[in-house]
């Protein structure tokens, strides 16, 4: 009943005729019950204001939008890149079932996605689906829980090891109110998370999910090091997978989603990222300023490269802006999973030297650094405080 009584208390105010943006902001924030809360609060037909963006974002959205396998240049259809490691994996140059020569191709395929576009969809990945959909569930039965039982891990600190919050935690400077739930898990950072601080509806698949990801995160890297015509182990040794944190994403059915976003516009402070999504869809990202729809495709795994690898790559590789879109329907799950290096490292991350080499003539750009060198724990400030265009901060 107080549950109920907090949702309804500020659906009150959001639509009462003395509203305040930033007071109803804090009124959300402090009920700790996230969107979930709102939704359980009563049958909406609209959602509060605090949720509608404003007038100049969606008017700009009419000129920006192209649907998922749209028409989108002279070449035809354009569809995310599907990749497929097949014959990769794993990568053991001894193992009977090893392909160099698709190897090759795979490394190519995975240059190419990323100089384009910064995405790209992996298949046989080596996660068995089984372990996908726990850990799914495991998001789910987080989010579906009772309101009381989250709220001791709500919190914006964006130190603390477990975390619960809506939106983002640049949420007291944003214009408007995200329509998800997130769960934060720091399962690399860098040491391993004690398995006690894990909530107990999603403890056990996490765990075994992010062991699968370790691995996959380690041969995805090595693939990006020969796609930069580096050494395998190149992007390993500077600790780009040094930390790993799992987000956990609940997006509730949206009854106004053409007014909202379920996640807006940004680029990812990482050096790349895997997302695991169910079917709902609405994920987009910015390409030749056009949002561009991302089909998910059973069993596979969503790569978009992150901040970080575009600096170090002095642009070769491409870190795209994106954003979710909200849906009538929903719930729609996904996690999200950055690798990135340590924020208490002191190491500097800038174009690499070893890309301005005569010997990469194809490669533009690298004959002229276009980014200061920086350490994580300076991006990170940035991007904690600014939230957008945070690499212009370090442009040269």
């Amino acid at each position: 009943m107080e549950k109920a009584n907090h949702g309804r208390e500020f659906l009150a105010g959001c639509d009462s005729v003395s509203y305040d943006h930033m007071k109803e902001m804090k009124a959300f924030d402090d009920t700790k019950a996230g969107v979930k809360g709102v939704v359980d609060a009563g049958a909406l037909s609209r959602i509060p204001r605090i949720f509608v963006r404003p007038q100049d974002e969606l008017a700009n959205d009419e000129r920006l939008f192209m649907p998922s396998n749209g028409d989108f240049s002279e070449n035809g259809k354009f569809e995310t890149p599907i990749i497929d490691l097949k014959g990769v994996l794993p990568m053991n140059k001894i193992n009977d079932d090893y392909d160099q020569q698709r190897h090759n191709e795979i490394v190519n395929e995975i240059r190419h996605a990323s100089e384009t576009w910064g995405f790209f969809q992996l298949i046989n990945h080596g996660i068995p689906i089984t372990v996908m959909d726990e850990m799914m569930e495991g998001v789910k039965r987080f989010h579906e829980q009772d309101a009381e039982a989250k709220k001791p891990l709500y919190s914006r600190d964006p130190n603390k090891k477990v975390v619960y919050f809506n939106t983002h935690f640049h949420f007291h400077k944003a214009r408007y109110a995200e329509w998800k739930d997130s769960l934060v898990c720091r399962m690399l950072s860098p040491d391993p998370i004690d398995p006690e601080d894990l909530p107990d509806t999603s403890s056990d698949i996490m765990l075994e999910y992010t062991q699968h990801l370790i691995c996959l995160g380690d041969i995805l890297i090595e693939l990006l090091s020969e796609g930069l015509r580096l050494h395998p182990q190149h992007l390993k040794g500077l600790d780009c997978t040094k930390n790993l944190v799992n987000i956990g994403h609940y997006y509730p059915a949206c009854p106004e989603p053409e007014l909202t976003l379920g996640g807006g516009k940004h680029s990812d402070p990482t050096f790349f990222t895997i997302l695991l999504q169910d079917d709902i869809g609405g994920l987009q990202f910015l390409h030749q300023d056009y949002w561009v729809g991302v089909t998910p495709v059973p069993g596979a795994l969503l790569v978009n490269i992150g901040d970080l690898l575009q600096v170090i790559s002095n642009e070769r590789f491409k870190s795209a802006e994106h954003r979710v879109v909200a849906n009538f329907t929903g719930p729609r799950i996904s996690v999200a999973s950055f690798f990135s290096g340590s924020k208490t490292s002191t190491k500097l991350y800038g174009p690499l030297k070893e890309l301005s080499s005569t010997e990469n003539d194809d490669v533009a750009n690298y004959d002229r650094p276009l980014y200061k060198d920086i350490t994580i724990k300076e991006y990170l400030e940035v991007y904690h405080s600014k939230g957008l265009n945070v690499l212009s901060h370090f442009r040269l």
